[in-house]
C-alpha cells in the first residue's frame, strides 16, 4: 500500500511540473515589448530635469544614459517620473524596467535590488544660511535638518548628526525652499545637487554657505530588479563602452563641466566598478 501511495505522488508531481511558470528573461520581455521604462526622478537637475517649460521634455546626466542603454536594445525609450521614496518599490513592482533616478548604491537596498556599475561618484554635504552661525556638522545637534524623504541623506544624517532632527520632503526642490522660508537651519543633498541649488539663489546666494564637510561617499548607479543576470549584463555593457568609447566622459563634461552650473574642472572618477565601501 505504501510503495503504490508513493507511485501515485511521484507521477503528481510529474504532472505538476510542466504547469511551472518558467524563469522570465527581462532582457528578452523588453526586446518582446520594444520599450524600455526607465525611472527618472525629474526634479534633480543635471540628473534629470524640465529644461524647456514649454516641451517639458526630460533631459540631464540620467537620461542620456537611459537612452544609451534603450539604443542598445533596439527599442523605443519611456521615461517615468517618479519620486525618491517611489523608485525602489516601482521597479519591485514591475512598473518601471530601470532606475536612473540619482539612487545611490549601498549595502542595505543590495537585499532589494541589483544595481549596475557606479554611473557617478560623488558626496553628500550641507547647504545653511550664513547668519545661523553654523560652519560645523556637530553644530546641528538638536536642530532640524531638511532632506528628502527616502534618500540616503536621511540615514547619513543621522548616522553623522544622532540628535539631529531631520525633517523630510518629497522632493529636493521642496526641502530646498523649505531652507529659504527658515522651517530648518540646513539642507543636505548630493554635492552636485546642492551647487545647483545653490547656484539658483541669485544675488543672495552671498548669504548661503555649502559646508565643507562630507557627510559620506555617494556611489550612484542604475537600478535593477534582482535576479536579471543577463539585462544587467547588458547594461553594464553599454556603460563600459560609453566608458571606452570616450562617450562617458563627454556625458560628464556636458552635465557637470566648467561651462555648465556645475563647473566641475575634470571628472574624478570613471565609470568601471560596482564595489561600494
Amino acid at each position: 500500500m505504501m510503495l503504490k501511495r508513493l507511485m501515485l505522488l511521484m507521477a503528481g508531481a510529474l504532472t505538476l511540473a510542466p504547469l511551472s511558470p518558467a524563469h522570465a528573461d527581462q532582457l528578452q520581455d523588453i526586446k518582446k515589448k520594444g520599450e524600455l521604462a526607465c525611472g527618472v526622478l525629474g526634479t534633480d537637475e543635471p540628473f534629470s530635469f524640465i529644461q524647456d517649460p514649454a516641451s517639458r521634455a526630460l533631459v540631464g546626466y540620467d537620461v542620456d544614459l537611459c537612452n544609451a542603454v534603450a539604443k542598445s536594445l533596439g527599442v523605443k525609450l519611456t521615461l517615468k517620473q517618479l519620486a525618491v521614496s517611489a523608485r525602489i518599490p516601482e521597479l519591485q513592482q514591475g512598473r518601471v524596467d530601470l532606475l536612473a533616478a540619482s539612487l545611490t548604491h549601498n549595502k542595505e537596498r543590495e537585499a532589494l535590488i541589483d544595481f549596475s556599475l557606479s554611473t557617478f561618484i560623488t558626496g553628500q554635504k550641507v547647504l545653511v544660511k550664513k547668519q545661523s552661525g553654523i560652519t560645523r556638522l556637530d553644530q546641528l545637534a538638536g536642530k532640524k535638518v531638511l532632506t528628502v524623504k527616502g534618500s540616503t541623506m536621511e540615514q547619513n544624517t543621522k548616522k553623522a548628526v544622532p540628535t539631529a532632527v531631520i525633517v523630510s520632503f518629497d522632493n529636493s526642490p521642496q526641502a530646498f525652499l523649505a531652507l529659504q522660508q527658515g522651517k530648518g537651519v540646513a539642507y543636505v543633498n548630493d554635492e552636485t545637487s546642492l551647487i545647483d541649488d545653490f547656484s539658483k539663489l541669485g544675488p543672495v546666494a552671498k548669504d548661503y554657505e555649502i559646508l565643507p564637510h562630507n557627510l559620506s561617499t555617494e556611489h550612484l548607479a542604475m537600478g535593477l530588479k534582482k535576479g536579471e543576470p543577463a539585462f544587467r549584463e547588458q547594461v553594464n555593457k553599454v556603460l563600459r563602452d560609453l566608458e571606452a568609447s570616450g562617450e562617458a566622459e563627454k556625458l560628464f563634461t556636458r552635465w557637470f563641466g566648467p561651462t555648465t552650473k556645475m563647473k566641475f574642472p575634470s571628472r574624478p572618477f570613471k565609470i568601471e566598478t560596482d564595489k561600494v565601501d
